[in-house]
Formats: structure tokens, C-alpha cells, sequence
């Protein structure tokens, strides 16, 4: 099964699906961006646009998936704002007319939640080095509201640990008790947060 797991940037992706590796036994979280850093690093600084926009990411990352479901035991976690339809269809949707278990959930929230998220993890420079992801807050969650885009989990109100869990019990996946204090649980949201700083 793949849980891939949308929403826009700064909408908790990355925290949750390392929170499912965490507590689904035998899980393995597959991050497409690295697909997408490759291919940036192959080209000219002035070349470097929105990697997605390459044919050879969207089929790279759909290879590697299938490549990777029919050879992986356990659950398979892709943390991936995608947002445009056709793209979406050519992974995503491609990937089950091969045949395989695709769950799809966008992480939803209101436009002030985001924002203060991206705050918090813009290392005391606010929003100036989350500017691409304000950028295209608007656009990533008027999209993502379509039915295309379902499952939808708003998480406002939600913690990391309560959305994992909201994501297993839809997809019938046996997940672990979390144990974590509020410390640990904020120890361990910084550590996966400095482990995923991107430098463009």
C-alpha cells in the first residue's frame, strides 16, 4: 500500500508521514523531493524551475513507487505537494491502474494555521525563507479542496500524532499507541525538521 501523503507547503507532509514510519510496523517513507533535488543539481542554476514540471521527475517518481511497492513488504509513505491534476493523474492515477493500493490524503488547514507553521519553521527569519511556499499557499489549497484531492484531513485542531493516526485507521493499517510526552514530541519535530531543511 501507498499512503501518499499531500497538502501545501508547510501543511505538516513531512512531520506526519515520518510519525507513520514511527508507529507502522515495517514502513518505509519514499520522499519524491529527492527525486526532484537530482534533477535540479543536473541543471544550470538559470535552468532550475519547478522540478514537476519535468516529464523525467514525474516518471521517475512514479517508476521508483511501482519499483518499490512490488518489491517492499509494508506500507510505502510519499510526503509530496501535488497539486496540478494532470500531474497527479500521471502518477498518482497511474500507479493505480498498475494495480496498486494508492491512499491518497491532503492535509488541509486555513490559510493563518499554514502561515504560522511556516513561521515556526523559517529559523528565526520568518516567512522570507518560506517564501516560495506563501508564495503558492492560496493557490496549493483552492486546488487541493477538490474532490480529485480527497481524502481530505483538516488539521487545525490536530496534532501530528492524532493525524497518523486519523490516516492508518482510514487506510486499516494496525498503528502503535504513541507514547510521546509534549517534550519528546517536540524534540522529535525539531530533529525531523532540521533533518529536512532544503537550501536552494
Amino acid at each position: 500500500m501507498l499512503l501518499w501523503i499531500n497538502g501545501p507547503f508547510g501543511g505538516g507532509k513531512t512531520q506526519t508521514a515520518y510519525e507513520l514510519q514511527r508507529r507502522l510496523p515495517g514502513s518505509v517513507v519514499c520522499d519524491p523531493e529527492h527525486v526532484g533535488y537530482g534533477l535540479h543539481r543536473m541543471l544550470p542554476v538559470g535552468m532550475r524551475g519547478d522540478f514537476q514540471d519535468l516529464v523525467s521527475w514525474r516518471r521517475g517518481v512514479r517508476e521508483v513507487l511501482d519499483l518499490v511497492l512490488r518489491g517492499y513488504d509494508g506500507p510505502v509513505i510519499a510526503p509530496m505537494t501535488l497539486v496540478d491534476p494532470g500531474y497527479f493523474a500521471e502518477i498518482v492515477g497511474e500507479l493505480r491502474a498498475d494495480g496498486h493500493d494508492v491512499r491518497h490524503f491532503a492535509l488541509l488547514a486555513e490559510r493563518d494555521t499554514v502561515l504560522q507553521r511556516l513561521k515556526e519553521r523559517g529559523l528565526g527569519r520568518g516567512l522570507k525563507r518560506e517564501s516560495f511556499a506563501v508564495a503558492r499557499l492560496d493557490d496549493c489549497l483552492r486546488r487541493l479542496r477538490g474532490e480529485e484531492f480527497a481524502e481530505h484531513i483538516h488539521t487545525d485542531r490536530l496534532t501530528v500524532p492524532k493525524v497518523a493516526d486519523r490516516i492508518a485507521r482510514s487506510a486499516g493499517l494496525p498503528i502503535t499507541e504513541n507514547t510521546d510526552g509534549p517534550l519528546r514530541a517536540r524534540l522529535r519535530r525539531y530533529a525531523i525538521g532540521v533533518r529536512h531543511i532544503r537550501f536552494h
